[in-house]
């Protein structure tokens, strides 16, 4: 068997010799190679009758040792948000210039107005700001909601529909996933404006922190958009790093 392009390359075989190749000095082309390839697939596979390689055989051996075929499998990953060394108290104040302030008869919060000399009446909150892989940048901040100096936090239960209580939490909360018990304490705090603050369940998506129209009413979840008010002032604020 003869291999083409002399030029660049001596080929001559026998099939009781082997394979004899006088490479030249000058650099093959990409033809060159071909032809090479294809003179050594066919002594691996001679058979008595020869036969032509077509233009569709030569490139799928080409691609056969060229393409690796490589699979990516997609892993689904659990959201986490991990504790920042950051704590923002304040009060906290609805549209109407309502304090919020905790009910003596129950484990919830109360919008109330509160006259002059009242305002021993206001809670006090610990924000504890979490940064999480799963947030967007600069799209909303996970905060937990907790009363100063207690274990009391704002959590959004779901009985028939998500609410608002006060949950008691012993433990550091450092580290939250989607699924723990403690998801539904967090919340993505957005701020708009100077003064606008939601409060998103983040548990319940679509669920914000609200208050009624009407005076010394209980703080609730509701759905936007809606009757009552899901805009908040923070006060009297102190940010603290521990």
């Amino acid at each position: 068997m003869d291999c083409s392009d002399q030029p660049a390359m001596s080929c001559r075989c026998d099939m009781h010799e082997g394979i004899k190749l006088v490479m030249s000095k000058h650099p093959s082309s990409m033809k060159q190679v071909v032809n090479i390839f294809i003179a050594l697939k066919r002594m691996k596979h001679v058979k008595p009758k020869s036969s032509e390689f077509g233009e569709e055989e030569v490139l799928n051996i080409i691609m056969e040792n060229v393409i690796r075929e490589r699979r990516m499998e997609a892993v689904e990953v659990t959201p986490s948000y991990d504790k920042t060394s950051t704590t923002l108290q304040c009060t906290v104040c609805d549209q109407l210039k309502k304090t919020l302030v905790k009910s003596s008869a129950s484990p919830r919060l109360m919008a109330v107005t509160l006259r002059d000399g009242n305002s021993d009446f206001k809670v006090r909150f610990s924000l504890s700001t979490y940064v999480s892989p799963s947030v967007k940048p600069n799209a909303s901040q996970p905060v937990c909601l907790g009363i100063s100096n207690s274990n009391l936090y704002l959590a959004c239960t779901n009985d028939s529909s998500p609410h608002l209580v006060l949950e008691e939490i012993t433990g550091p909360l450092k580290t939250i996933k989607a699924g723990d018990p403690h998801e539904n304490l967090l919340f993505f705090r957005r701020e708009t404006g100077v003064a606008n603050n939601t409060f998103e369940s983040v548990k319940y998506p679509g669920w914000f922190i609200s208050t009624d129209y009407a005076d010394s009413k209980p703080v609730d979840m509701c759905q936007v958009p809606s009757r009552r008010l899901t805009n908040f002032a923070l006060e009297d604020k102190q940010q603290i790093r521990s």
